[in-house]
């Protein structure tokens, strides 16, 4: 991986004969090095705080009379969380304290010649979550403190406290990127795809500041496989034969957890993958702690198919034809926009021909939903001329079209069972989106309808200034859509505690 020169991003949905050899050349010594180098035992315990609480799909609004609070978890411990309101946003951090505290108990700088490296990083976590706390009971505002950005407005839960993580994220955060392995599965993906954002995070993952090559210094480990290049490579089209596939990242799970010690101290809990093709989920249950404690970003955030937003993060599917966002960005004024409506897909999953049934080719010229494009008709044309547009599920709950809306500045309508918006423990979604129900779909006109001129501009103003967290830039810029990515698996890392074996 010290190769300045090595491709991150693949063009080509197809790879030639001397890629498959070299794969295969690359697999069968990664599953030598295992059976060589057998198994070892943890000598470290894995301890879990305060599980992250959030909804397994879109919460609604905070109530007005929320307010911030604590409450108690079920072993009777005080948490901070966001607000007391059942239907508020529920990020946890844990509160400190002397009798559980997250840091040792008397400070760093007293002691720390008695404190391991393994202590040293678990302390600073103790201090950022200490942080976010403070912001989150206080509501003090940092915003001076950042001269790119200054999150504010109802498109945040609480920005206040998401611009403290974020700080925090960026003063802490180390990232260790485990070199073993060999393109085009490891250390490589598509750039232009559907599925772009697994090589244009693996790109970003690879010069960012965050990333240390000292492990000792890491507080979170990325297994840098993509499983769209697995999917190309591995798969053998029509087999229907998943067992290579799931080898393939059980081989490197298997190899890095002997040559390190860091899997087998956590058992994976401080350990990320990143998936966005459809069959992410799937590959991640050969590895067992893969599945029960590591964190997974995954474009399919479903918890119909074993997606915990307590541990697991959403991501964005992110279409990118020419592997960037030029000419992608940007639309018309609201005056401007004649349609309603719009949708064009293939009838794919159980919604879409439940939408088509109801809506296709509709008498009212303003509702524009279509299977298949008239001729020489534009797609993006259509959303830039749409107030709304339409983004179901497919066969899987993932789809470009959300993002596809925000970029083109029409009102994404979301019609999904089962899923975790990206980025929803920060972003409250229905203050830029509208949420309809599968049995609201023949009510759809209504609905959109029924939505006040004023409102309607508050929407897409919001969803103007939440564009930037959705964006793909090269390189990555602050509070873009990598830097959300990364700032989601942050939170989720500071819900865990990895301790050294005999510490209490």
């Amino acid at each position: 991986m010290g190769d300045s020169n090595r491709r991150l991003c693949s063009s080509s949905s197809s790879w030639s004969s001397r890629f498959m050899l070299l794969f295969m050349v690359s697999l069968i010594v990664v599953t030598v090095s295992v059976a060589l180098l057998g198994s070892k035992n943890s000598y470290l315990i894995f301890n879990s705080y305060y599980p992250w609480q959030q909804q397994s799909s879109l919460p609604p609004p905070p109530s007005p009379s929320a307010t911030i609070g604590f409450k108690e978890n079920q072993e009777g411990k005080k948490e901070g969380i966001w607000n007391n309101s059942m239907n508020g946003p529920h990020i946890v951090v844990p509160i400190m304290n002397d009798t559980h505290s997250m840091a040792p108990p008397t400070p760093v700088s007293a002691r720390i010649e008695k404190y391991s490296n393994l202590e040293r990083l678990e302390a600073s976590l103790g201090h950022a979550r200490a942080a976010i706390r403070e912001a989150l009971t206080t509501n003090e505002d940092h915003h001076t403190q950042d001269p790119d950005y200054a999150p504010t407005g109802p498109i945040y839960w609480n920005a206040t406290a998401f611009h403290r993580s974020y700080l925090e994220m960026e003063k802490h955060l180390k990232v260790f990127v485990y070199e073993e392995g060999d393109p085009p599965v490891f250390h490589y993906g598509p750039c232009k795809h559907t599925y772009a954002i697994e090589g244009l995070f693996i790109q970003g993952m690879e010069i960012s500041k965050f990333r240390t090559r000292d492990p000792e210094r890491a507080h979170l480990y990325f297994l840098p496989f993509s499983v769209t290049m697995i999917t190309q490579v591995v798969y053998v089209v029509d087999s229907h034969d998943w067992g290579p596939m799931k080898n393939t990242a059980k081989d490197y799970v298997d190899v890095i957890a002997n040559k390190y010690p860091y899997w087998n101290r956590s058992l994976g809990a401080d350990h990320f993958m990143l998936a966005c093709h459809d069959w992410g989920p799937e590959i991640s249950f050969a590895v067992p702690n893969l599945y029960n404690n590591s964190i997974r970003a995954l474009c399919n955030a479903n918890t119909s198919e074993k997606f915990n937003p307590s541990r697991d993060v959403s991501i964005p599917e992110i279409h990118l034809p020419s592997g960037t966002t030029t000419g992608m960005l940007g639309g018309p004024s609201p005056s401007h926009r004649p349609l309603l409506v719009f949708y064009a897909g293939g009838v794919h999953g159980p919604i879409r021909p439940i939408l088509l049934h109801h809506w296709q080719h509709h008498k009212d010229p303003s509702i524009q939903i279509h299977e298949y494009l008239p001729k020489n008709t534009s797609y993006f044309a259509m959303m830039r001329q749409s107030k709304f547009c339409i983004c179901p599920s497919g066969y899987e709950v993932a789809s470009p079209r959300t993002v596809e809306a925000l970029y083109t500045g029409c009102v994404p309508v979301l019609i999904k069972d089962h899923y975790v918006m990206p980025f929803s423990d920060v972003l409250n979604w229905k203050t830029f989106a509208v949420v309809v129900a599968v049995e609201e779909i023949s009510d759809l006109k209504r609905i959109l309808e029924g939505i006040s001129g004023r409102r309607y501009l508050r929407m897409v103003k919001r969803g103007r200034e939440v564009r930037r967290h959705f964006e793909v830039s090269s390189p990555p810029r602050r509070y873009d859509v990598f830097h959300m990515i990364l700032h989601s698996i942050w939170l989720r890392r500071l819900n865990v505690r990895v301790r050294d074996v005999g510490v209490p």
